[in-house]
């Protein structure tokens, strides 16, 4: 071997030990050098940060789908902490050599995220694309100042759920009851035109049947009329609860179905009404009950006439707490105490739905995870009935009402470098890649087209579109706490009138950074009739009694 070839050698040598000592010194194996190589070095990597672990084995397969697609691009979700989420992502986009290019956020915090410089507008050309494929609940979730500065993801909201057994029992009983009495009207008025009414074994003017049940003309019995061995003929049904058919009238699936269509409450009246005609099982405890001690589970009252930032809840402008209609929602919201007696440190959402599997309970509010909980206790058997989901009811045909929603969004981090391919994969991950989101995390997306395969979960997504999005504005964030401690005290009593106009000063404090004093709504001096709410035990005992 040459000198030359001998000293080339010899050099290539010396580097590769350098390099492995190199790598020695930096922790790693070769393999893991070797690997960061090839995927980091050749690859753009963006960092997905999220605070759901729910979420991670959705995120990896949609990082992997997006990385099958675009050649040379690496997503990299990473799990953190909830607690002070943002204050981590301003750290890390800051301090970090790997900050993140994009994260979920809720849309409550997206005004804070804008001015920390940790959220970008989403192209308006790109926008323009997709605004279509969501409902106006969504658009506005994600609008701050006219401009949409993140992709709705998923949400969250409030809907009526309703024990859909116990309904359809009882519709089948008033359409038995209704052929009763039908039945009876007609052979009163048979007897009346001095006929005689028709009985078992006669025909209708009378006459004996031959043996059997058949008329003397050896005539066949009407279909689904009983034969002589108590069989059907003709094709007939045996009857169902209802005294009719398994198909069309006579108390049928069909007539059943729309008799509970009209049975569903559209205002806290018709509960109210539904409860005092409704014989309810011995098992039933409460005909409606919901967490009066949840916001959430609440906000649907005022939700109508509570304008807390305008439409897009990004406007301190834009602001009417204290009005005559949100305190008459409150006042009747009171009134429903006496009615319904919730105690508010028993009560707890976890523990209405465990009331209502057991079929304790008849009507609730509940948001999209009872969904999952019920069809999963169907499954396993420790939920014996029929559910379904209904729009919230108003609470009267005047007063009018709303839910509240949130929904969960991809935003672009204003630090980082690869904006526009970050841009590229919350698109990809919001508009394109929905289809497994809720079998495979329990969230419902936010965007319009999506099958769940289960109609319940599409009445939240109407429940949705009509919702009010949670305000964005730093200067109201109190707001939910101060409004959930308001409703309790006016559910044990506290004037509502009182209540909402201290609130209401409280924050326009904030708002406005002086002190800030409502002028007094005075109550309504002429009599009004108002509606005696008896207690449910009164009225199950009354239904009982007769």
């Amino acid at each position: 071997m040459g000198l030359k070839k001998r000293i080339l050698t010899a050099a290539v040598l010396i580097g590769a030990a350098a390099a492995v000592l190199l790598i020695g010194f930096s922790g790693k194996t070769v393999s893991e050098e070797r690997e960061e190589s090839i995927f980091t070095r050749q690859k753009e990597t963006l960092y997905f940060w999220y605070a759901d672990e729910a979420l991670t084995d959705y995120l990896n397969s949609a990082a992997v789908a997006y990385g099958e697609e675009h050649d040379g691009v690496r997503v990299v979700p990473v799990l953190a902490s909830g607690l002070e989420y943002l204050e981590s992502i301003n750290k890390a986009s800051i301090q970090s050599e790997t900050p993140p290019d994009l994260y979920i956020v809720s849309n409550d915090s997206l005004e804070k995220a804008f001015l920390a410089g940790l959220a970008s507008p989403v192209p308006e050309s790109r926008w323009d694309e997709v605004k279509e494929d969501y409902p106006d609940a969504a658009r506005l979730a994600v609008t701050y100042k006219n401009k949409a500065i993140g992709y709705p993801f998923y949400f969250e909201t409030s809907a009526l759920l309703y024990n859909r057994t116990y309904l359809e029992d009882f519709a089948r009983k008033q359409i038995e009851a209704e052929q009763d009495m039908a039945a009876a009207e007609e052979a009163m008025a048979q007897l009346e035109d001095g006929g005689q009414p028709a009985e078992d074994g006669q025909s209708a003017d009378g006459q004996e049947s031959a043996e059997g049940g058949q008329p003397e003309d050896g005539g066949q019995p009407a279909e689904g009329q009983e034969s002589a061995d108590g069989g059907q003929l003709d094709g007939g049904q045996p009857a169902d609860g209802a005294g009719g058919t398994d198909g069309q009238g006579d108390g049928g699936l069909d007539e059943v179905e729309e008799r509970v269509k009209s049975m569903l409450p559209d205002t806290i009246d018709d509960i109210l009404n539904f409860a005092n005609e409704y014989d309810a099982p011995e098992q039933v405890e409460a005909i409606f009950k919901w967490d009066v001690t949840d916001i959430f589970y609440n906000y649907f009252f005022v939700g109508n006439y509570l304008n807390v930032g305008g439409s897009a809840g990004d406007s301190t402008e834009n602001m009417n707490i204290y009005n005559r209609d949100a305190i008459d929602c409150l006042k009747v919201y009171q009134d429903l105490n006496q009615f319904f007696s919730i105690d508010t440190k028993e009560i707890s959402y976890e523990g209405v739905l465990n009331d209502f599997m057991a079929g304790k309970i008849v009507f609730t509010v509940a948001t999209t995870d009872s969904v999952a909980k019920l069809e999963e206790a169907k499954g396993n058997g420790t939920f014996a009935y029929e559910y379904s989901i209904a729009k919230t009811p108003d609470i009267n045909e005047r007063l009018l009402t709303r839910s509240l929603s949130v929904t969960n969004c991809v935003v672009v981090n204003g630090y980082s470098d690869r904006q526009e391919l970050a841009s590229d994969f919350a698109r990809f991950l919001t508009c394109e890649y929905t289809d497994t989101l809720y079998s495979r995390t329990g969230k419902v997306a936010s965007r319009y087209g999506v099958d769940y395969g289960n109609g319940n979960l599409q009445q939240f997504v109407s429940e949705y579109e009509i919702s009010v999005p949670m305000p964005k504005m730093v200067e109201t964030s109190n707001f939910w706490v101060e409004l959930e401690i308001a409703f309790a005290q006016i559910w044990d009593g506290a004037d509502a009138n009182g209540r909402l106009k201290e609130l209401s000063e409280q924050i326009m404090t904030q708002v406005t950074g002086m002190p800030y004093e409502e002028t007094p709504i005075e109550e309504e001096t002429q009599e009004e009739e108002e509606e005696e709410y008896l207690d449910e035990d009164a009225l199950r005992e009354e239904a009982q009694s007769e």
